[in-house]
């Protein structure tokens, strides 16, 4: 990833040197791989010993993470953009990191529905405290013309620690059994992502005429909430996080429970897919510094929905795999877009509280549909219905995408003023 050094930037301001936005990247990176790739996507490799131990249905194993996300985005994930506007990212994804931790080491010591849904509230809260949010925002603030890269760079930790979990939980299983298991998952998620996290710097050393602006003007909410760009954004990535969690929770379910995988062959189309997502994060990154943004959204929207008509063909070595390759392609995009879009829309001091808001939409979506996916599947005995229902999701998503418009609104606004 090429980053520029001692460039002065359209404000005068000179860009950090090259080895201190490696560092931000890097702290990025470790941070997303411990949160969302061991945690996110580690989790629901559990799923299914949860569901033959405890007796629980689908519905329920996927539960825990819909009302967690429910509670803790809607209270929280506002809250969460303002005090990264106002105290910068650090503290919260410091916190986010010995949240998640702990959700993994209790839920690999509980064996109640109440306790499960206790510790799914604090992997929620650490998510939202040290998961995209902080992320995109510490990244946004470091990275101008090299952004889609070093965004890319950053989420390959996401696809990186999504590959590896499968199988290094399949390992720690095996050797200790799926208690222990996610018990030593949550102490290694504090162990990669903490000391990083406790040293990064919020601001490039010339940034501080930036940064008291931050302090000193705060920008109105309002104007984006009055933005029509602002619901279609919250509404497209609503619909194509829904394809994704949906499917993504479901896979190993499917897999497991439905056509008789072993864990190890579960374990490798899981893998695969995060995999796959590796080459997706680096090539939509890579795409979106050339070519406009809204664009690549829906490239990766229609791949994700494209990839689940895959399912209805059977769950075949090849027709999984290929699932796996282009499925793991718009997953790996997926997330990292959205904040890429936001911050073409929208003012940078406005970026957290707008992201905040999106990621809580997100977040309902995420946790919604899972469990829509189970219930729909519980009363129906197939997933054909429910994985139908993950397309329909998919493409209104790329609809609602389709309708933004290229420029900030603002600055549109002011493109028409000049021309009349």
């Amino acid at each position: 990833m090429s980053v520029a050094a001692a460039v002065p930037d359209e404000r005068g301001a000179e860009v950090a040197s090259a080895g201190a936005q490696v560092r931000v990247a890097a702290t990025s990176f470790l941070a997303l791989f411990a949160i969302v790739g061991i945690a996110l996507y580690g989790l629901p490799f559990f799923y299914d010993f949860m569901v033959r131990d405890f007796g629980w249905s689908r519905a329920q194993v996927t539960s825990g993470n819909a009302l967690s996300k429910l509670v803790v985005g809607p209270l929280f994930g506002f809250l969460a953009g303002w005090v990264i506007d106002r105290f910068g990212p650090r503290t919260l994804m410091v916190a986010g990191i010995m949240m998640a931790g702990v959700a993994l080491v209790g839920l690999g010591s509980i064996s109640s529905l109440g306790l499960f849904y206790v510790f799914y509230l604090f992997n929620a809260l650490g998510y939202v405290c040290g998961g995209p949010l902080p992320n995109q925002v510490l990244l946004t603030r470091w990275f101008t013309q090299a952004r889609g890269r070093a965004m890319g760079f950053a989420y390959l930790g996401i696809g990186l620690g999504g590959a590896l979990v499968p199988f290094l939980a399949l390992w720690l299983v095996q050797l200790a059994g799926w208690h222990v298991a996610l018990r030593l998952l949550g102490v290694l998620i504090v162990l990669i992502a903490l000391p990083f996290a406790l040293t990064v710097r919020e601001w490039p050393p010339s940034a501080s005429g930036t940064r008291a602006s931050h302090h000193n003007e705060r920008a109105p909410i309002g104007d984006v909430f009055r933005a029509p760009a602002f619901y279609l954004l919250v509404i497209g990535s609503m619909c194509s996080i829904a394809a994704v969690g949906g499917t993504n929770q479901h896979l190993k379910l499917f897999l497991s429970l439905d056509h008789d995988y072993s864990q190890r062959d579960a374990a490798t189309v899981a893998s695969l897919v995060l995999g796959a997502s590796l080459v997706g994060r680096l090539a939509m990154g890579w795409l979106a510094d050339r070519i406009a943004k809204k664009h690549v959204m829906l490239l990766i929207y229609f791949l994700v929905a494209g990839s689940i008509p895959l399912l209805f063909l059977g769950p075949t070595r090849t027709t999984m795999y290929c699932f796996a390759l282009i499925f793991g392609i718009g997953l790996g995009g997926e997330y990292m877009v959205i904040p890429l879009m936001a911050a073409e829309l929208f003012d940078g001091r406005v970026l957290g509280r707008a992201l905040g808001i999106i990621l809580t939409t997100d977040g309902v979506a995420e946790a919604v549909s899972p469990v829509l996916v189970g219930h729909l599947r519980d009363s129906s005995g197939s997933y054909a219905g429910a994985f139908t229902l993950l397309v329909g999701f998919a493409l209104a998503g790329a609809l609602a995408i389709a309708l933004l418009p290229r420029r900030r609104p603002v600055e549109r606004a002011a493109i028409l003023a000049r021309s009349t």
